[in-house]
């Protein structure tokens, strides 16, 4: 089959490790690599690599600052539509058989939510980060692990794309590698949420669901440790042992996110939309294969994850609905078992086709943030987590996401994710509360899943 390319479009030699190609470009501003980790899987067939951006968006609230090398202006308004509009400014482009040649890429965090529901004031805001960072990028490496394929693409819509082509390709064939830094920690990790106060939250919660208030509340925890150094050194270590299809590693000048999740957001392609909600948590037993075994199987003949994950798909059906064709919307893979480095997952399959005059970026707002990172309702929820969790969560169960100048989009949601800023490096970790929680056992499975991180933590000191 032959390969549909864009306009410009320059080999490169494959390597089945794409950091070797982020390394050299990642000393450029605002560098960005989605990462499948190699695995040949449906879901993690190619990386991206990308910097450089044209022109950057950082929100604070309603407010948008829009950067370019030439200028600086300050935008207010719902942040969804300022991108939609800076977008638009872009004659669409033909869809090729590369995932991404250019667009917008970046973070979307949880606490953009607050521009689309009216949530209240209480938790503190302790990363005090932008709620949104997204770069238009105007070119990028794709690497294709399927096929053993690399590339150099771009549309070349930014008049510094051409003037910069054969200097890139010139930094991307190099032979020398830029030197390797390290991130050390110190002091003790903090947590906001020990035993004692997760155990009073999770009796709130339960309380919230007697009466009626709610099914399902998503309640994380928070760590938090002093760090200073190279982020990516983090990725590094992170990818080597807890690799997963949507990871992923975004450096800004004032925050970086270092990210091996497993869990896709939203994807669009040629107005075809899929979400692949994560409800349903094992920890993996490495040392033993048979007991490995058995719990991926008890927790996919597990009653309480099947309620807990279909809830979410309703709330996620829901959702699409305001932005899919009136009946389109299906789940042609309920229940999935998915298997990662260190955690047995149910896996859900939601799709759709995108509603005429709908947007990547509408679909997006339409189901932002995540239902499985909230619970449902969403909106109360959204309200109970703001009580309950004493800090903001910032960049954590918000979203990495592409949107190219082709229309089409792809999107993680930011679990299993460190967010290094301020000298400090944090993370999170939670799970689904429904009406037959147990404590004891909801409070282990948050534990399994940082397991990864708190490994790397260690190897920090």
């Amino acid at each position: 089959m032959s390969t549909l390319l864009p306009p410009f479009c320059e080999p490169l030699p494959y390597s089945s490790d794409s950091s070797d190609y982020f390394n050299r470009i990642r000393h450029l501003p605002w560098p960005v690599f989605f990462d499948s980790t190699t695995d040949t899987t449906l879901n993690s067939r190619y990386d991206i690599i990308a910097a450089a951006p044209f022109k950057t968006l950082t929100t604070h609230g309603q407010q948008t600052t829009i950067e370019t090398h030439e200028s600086t202006d300050i935008i207010s308004g719902d942040p969804f539509q300022v991108l939609q509009q800076q977008l638009s400014e872009h004659p669409k482009q033909a869809t090729t058989n590369l995932p991404f040649c250019g667009g917008a890429i970046g973070l979307f965090s949880y606490d953009l939510g607050r521009q689309i529901e009216d949530l209240p004031n209480i938790a503190a805001n302790q990363e005090n980060a932008a709620d949104m960072l997204v770069g238009l990028y105007d070119w990028a490496v794709v690497i294709d692990h399927k096929l053993k394929q690399c590339y150099l693409a771009s549309f070349k819509l930014d008049a510094s794309t051409e003037q910069s082509w054969q200097q890139l390709i010139s930094l991307l064939n190099a032979d020398q590698m830029p030197p390797q830094q390290t991130m050390t920690v110190s002091g003790s990790l903090n947590s906001q949420l020990g035993t004692t106060q997760y155990n009073t939250a999770f009796d709130k919660i339960k309380e919230y669901i007697r009466e009626g208030d709610c099914y399902q509340v998503n309640l994380a925890k928070r760590f938090e440790i002093a760090a200073e150094g190279d982020p990516w050194h983090v990725y590094a270590l992170l990818r080597k042992q807890n690799a997963a299809p949507f990871s992923c590693f975004f450096d800004t000048p004032n925050l970086s996110i270092i990210s091996s999740s497993p869990e896709r957001l939203l994807k669009l392609k040629q107005g075809q939309v899929e979400t692949k909600p994560i409800k349903g948590t094992r920890p993996r037993d490495l040392t033993n294969p048979k007991r490995d075994i058995a719990l991926a199987n008890e927790l996919q003949n597990s009653i309480k994850d099947r309620a807990e994950n279909l809830m979410i798909v309703d709330l996620l059906r829901n959702d699409l609905g305001k932005a899919c064709q009136s009946g389109s919307i299906n789940v042609p893979k309920p229940f999935a078992l998915e298997t990662f480095a260190t955690v047995h997952h149910l896996v859900s399959t939601i799709t759709g086709m995108l509603a005429e005059h709908e947007t990547a970026v509408s679909l997006l707002r339409a189901c932002f943030p995540g239902g499985s990172i909230t619970g449902a309702p969403k909106l109360r929820a959204m309200e109970i987590i703001e009580e309950l969790e004493p800090d903001r969560r910032g960049a954590y169960c918000g979203s990495m996401a592409y949107i190219g100048f082709d229309g089409n989009m792809d999107s993680n949601i930011l679990i299993r994710t460190l967010v290094f800023n301020n000298n400090r490096l944090r993370f999170w970790a939670g799970g689904g509360i429904v009406a037959d929680s147990n404590a004891e056992q909801e409070y282990q499975e948050v534990h399994d899943k940082a397991a990864a991180i708190l490994n790397i933590i260690e190897q920090l000191r």
